[in-house]
Order: structure tokens, then C-alpha cells, then sequence
């Protein structure tokens, strides 16, 4: 048998110990957290928060196949392990959303008090939450529960009351990985396909319900003003509480938000409505950037027709916007509008007659406010749309350019 001197021992020993350590990290099985470590975690976190990374990101979700373990679901029919891998790969992407409001009591104090629920979904590992704005509307504190159990005070940065939506920003726990749900394109949605829904109807957190797709491009009026433009019509059971959930396709993609039911008794009768993806993908990045979406408006103060003006003024259609008054030297002049020039009285407001009905804009036809608010959903200020006015009886077609409607409504 050989000797070795102590000398060579030791000499050996820091050799093999090298060789485990270099082999260790050539398999990944050490990781040395350190400066490089801290940065690249610094940077990510602030990508998480910029809206160009987090349309690329939605991008690449899109592309990522259901994950199905067919050990553990072979016992299934395949419309069930479906439903069921899209449950457990997503469930814990929807939040419970709570909020807080403020009353006034008798002494004229202001009194928080319990708000409403809905729901949310997440959509960006910054913490980003998509849902409705009427879940959050007049909330003084908005909480996001999330399904590890944890409630977490959330901050809106953004609203577009116009489409029913907005985005709630929350800090994640550190070490807390999120899961995300993808977008998916309403565009391509067939009456018959699979849908599924999942929510918190009466704060029963994360139910799943599945349906169809009943019908498209249901025009639903949501406020006042506001008409919702091809809303999906789904029998997936939608209940209060279901608000700002995601409504998914059978590849596990957000084809809608669920916001709305039909119901003549307050419960689910299998007429639900979600606002398109589609619809949300056009606004979102806009409103995490800037809070609030920009549309273009028409630089006119007009007046929709009702019967008494209609008869008074002895006017050639019972539908449209009356143009009483267009901008000195605005978009609108320049484009040949015209302006009424007979004052009359109505009520606390003067009206004047004599100017252009509008009844088409965008190609869409134009009967009320709420058509022209939904004709320029989609247009921003500097854009070019055609319209067509009613001039004495007959119909005159130009194009305008829009001015901002912030600007316009609050002179």
C-alpha cells in the first residue's frame, strides 16, 4: 500500500473538494445569492411595472399549453380534466376585491363603512389587477384577498367608467410567487364555444362555473350615457360577487370580465354579459400609464331630440343631436358644421335652433347621447372620423377632427 505524505493528503482533499464544487454549480445545485442577485431582482420588479413589458408578457402567456397531469385525471371524461387543469392552474390568479366606503352620520362625521365585493384578475406579477369600476367605484379602501389567505390594501390607478373597468395595483409578499391569467382575443369567439368563469358570487371565494358563449355583440347601455358595445353573452352562472372575474376560453385565456347579469328576481337565470377582452386590451396599459383613458370628442355643444323640441321647432327627424353651438374657429366649423341661430328657452338652458341634426358618426348611426358617447369609444383626439348631419331635410356627409373630450366637456 502507498503512503502518502500529510502534505500531499491535504493537497487532494482542497483538489476533490474543488471538483464536487465545480460540478455543483455546473448542475445548478448551488445558488449564491449576491449583488448581481439583488439588481437583477430590483430590475424585474421595476419591468413588472412598465406597461411595454407587460404587453410583451401578455404576449408570451398567450402561448403557454394547459398544463394536464394525466396520472392524477385519468379517472375524468376529457371535458372534465380540462375544466378541472384550468381550475387548478388558474384559480388562484382571481381575487376576492373588498372595499370601504365613507358615510356621514347624524353628528356629520365622516363614518367609514363596509363597501361592497367583487372580484379581480390578476394580470401582471407587479401586483396589477384587472376588474369593474362599479367594483370599486366610491371606495375610500380597496383590499385584495388573495388565495393563500392573505388581504393586502390595493390602490386604484386607473378607471374608464366608460367600459365599466379599472386596475388596481398591490404590493406582492415578498417571496410570493403570482400566478396570472393571459389574455386570449374575444374577436374570434363562437356562439356554442366553452366558457368558464371563475369569481366570488356572495364572497364564496374562487367558484367556477361553465357555459357557452350564448351571443355576440350585445350593445347593453350600463349607465346613462354609456353603451357598452359587443358585450358576450354567456348562461356560465354569474351571481353578485361575480363582478370583474375573468370569463376564459377552453385553453384558459380572459375572453371577458364578467359584469353584469339579466335577472328579473336578483339571481342567476342564465343571462350573463362580460366586456370583451378586446375592448380591455386597448385601455389597460393607457390606464396604468396615465390613469384614465383619452378619447376624442366632437367640439360642439349638442342636444339630443326629445318630442316637445321636436314639435316646437317643426323639425324633419324624431331621433339625433341637434348642433346648438360649435367652437369659434374649432374643428367642428372648420369642418362646414352648423350652429344653430334661433335662441330659444328651455328650463334653465338656451337651446338654438336652425343648426345641423348629427345622425351618424363613425359609421355608426346616432340617435342619443349615449350612441355618440359608444360611436367614439375607440377614437383619440387628432383622428379624422366620417359623419352625416340632416340639413333641412336632406343628409350632408364630411369628415372631422376630434378634439379632446376632457377638454371639450369641461368648458
Amino acid at each position: 500500500m502507498k503512503l502518502y505524505s500529510r502534505g500531499q493528503v491535504i493537497f487532494f482533499s482542497v483538489l476533490s473538494g474543488l471538483i464536487v464544487v465545480l460540478f455543483a454549480l455546473g448542475v445548478g445545485i448551488l445558488r449564491f445569492p449576491g449583488k448581481k442577485g439583488t439588481e437583477a431582482a430590483a430590475s424585474e420588479k421595476t419591468a413588472a411595472s412598465d406597461t411595454e413589458n407587460f404587453q410583451l408578457r401578455q404576449s408570451a402567456e398567450n402561448m403557454v399549453p394547459l398544463r394536464l397531469n394525466t396520472a392524477d385525471l385519468l379517472p375524468y371524461s376529457e371535458g372534465e380534466r380540462e375544466n378541472i387543469a384550468i381550475y387548478e392552474r388558474l384559480n388562484e390568479a382571481v381575487v376576492n376585491i373588498t372595499t370601504e366606503t365613507v358615510t356621514i352620520n347624524w353628528f356629520l362625521e365622516p363614518v367609514p363603512q363596509e363597501g361592497g365585493s367583487g372580484s379581480g384578475s390578476i394580470i401582471d406579477t407587479g401586483g396589477y389587477v384587472l376588474t369593474n369600476n362599479h367594483v370599486i367605484a366610491n371606495a375610500y379602501k380597496v383590499f385584495i384577498n388573495l388565495a393563500n389567505g392573505d388581504q393586502i390594501e390595493g390602490t386604484v390607478v386607473g378607471t374608464d367608467p366608460e367600459n365599466d373597468l379599472a386596475v388596481v395595483k398591490f404590493d406582492p409578499p415578498k417571496g410570493l410567487d403570482l400566478h396570472t391569467i393571459p389574455f386570449g382575443d374575444s374577436d374570434s369567439l363562437k356562439v356554442g364555444q366553452k366558457v368558464l368563469a371563475i369569481g366570488n358570487p356572495f364572497a364564496l371565494e374562487r367558484t367556477l362555473t361553465v357555459g357557452i358563449v350564448s351571443g355576440l355583440g350585445r350593445p347593453i347601455q350600463i349607465s346613462r350615457q354609456n353603451i357598452v358595445r359587443n358585450m358576450i353573452q354567456t348562461d356560465a352562472s354569474i351571481n353578485p360577487g361575480n363582478s370583474g372575474g375573468p370569463l376564459l376560453d377552453a385553453q384558459g385565456r380572459m375572453i371577458g370580465i364578467n359584469t353584469m347579469i339579466y335577472s328579473p328576481s336578483g339571481g342567476s337565470v342564465g343571462i350573463g354579459f362580460a366586456v370583451p377582452i378586446n375592448t380591455a386590451k386597448r385601455v389597460v396599459a393607457e390606464l396604468i400609464q396615465n390613469g384614465k383613458v383619452r378619447r376624442g370628442w366632437i367640439d360642439a355643444s349638442m342636444v339630443q331630440l326629445f318630442p316637445a323640441l321636436v314639435r316646437y321647432a317643426k323639425l324633419p327627424l324624431s331621433s339625433g343631436l341637434l348642433v346648438s353651438r360649435t367652437k369659434r374657429n374649432g374643428f367642428a366649423e372648420q369642418a362646414g358644421i352648423r350652429q344653430g341661430s334661433e335662441p330659444v328657452q328651455y328650463g334653465s338652458s338656451v337651446i338654438y335652433l336652425g343648426g345641423d341634426i348629427i345622425t351618424s358618426v363613425d359609421g355608426l348611426a346616432v340617435e342619443s347621447l349615449a350612441d355618440l358617447y359608444s360611436a367614439l369609444e375607440d377614437n383619440k383626439p387628432g383622428e379624422r372620423v366620417a359623419i352625416e348631419v340632416n340639413r333641412g331635410g336632406r343628409t350632408v356627409k364630411t369628415e372631422i377632427v376630434l378634439a379632446d373630450r376632457e377638454e371639450v366637456l369641461r368648458q
